[in-house]
């Protein structure tokens, strides 16, 4: 069987520890803070530009013109191996567009408005679990 990119480059294993260091963690009742895929994908390209570049996908968000990018694969890989039980240290989850009118995020300088935000599709979160 051939190993995919995500194999290659052990990206579910690398996710895992972004997850895991979320630097504003500590312990609490309710565990580890949930990470949206936007933020998974913006703090994956600053660890791993290399992985990044090698690929065509831009971080997302909206305006950009594209369907294909990076917080949607990651999103729909982290969450085909969160269900098949290859991340055990890793829970999925939902946030929903009701009553949200935006969300934006930081990257490099720049603001990246949430595509999805006022859609009627949810945004994919994830963390880690112990």
């Amino acid at each position: 069987m051939a190993t995919s990119f995500w194999q290659e480059n052990a990206i579910g294993e690398k996710i895992t520890q972004i997850l895991k260091n979320v630097p504003e963690y500590a312990p609490r009742h309710l565990g580890y803070p949930y990470l949206n895929a936007h933020q998974i994908a913006i703090e994956f390209a600053h660890r791993y530009p290399e992985i990044v570049g090698s690929t065509n996908y831009q971080i997302g968000g909206a305006g950009i013109g594209e369907h294909n990018i990076l917080s949607q694969y990651l999103a729909q890989q982290l969450s085909v191996d969160v269900r098949d039980g290859r991340l055990p240290h890793v829970e999925g989850g939902f946030i929903s567009n009701w009553h949200l009118h935006d969300i934006s995020f930081d990257y490099e300088g720049d603001v990246i408005h949430s595509s999805l935000t006022g859609t009627r599709f949810t945004l994919s979160m994830f963390r880690y679990k112990e």
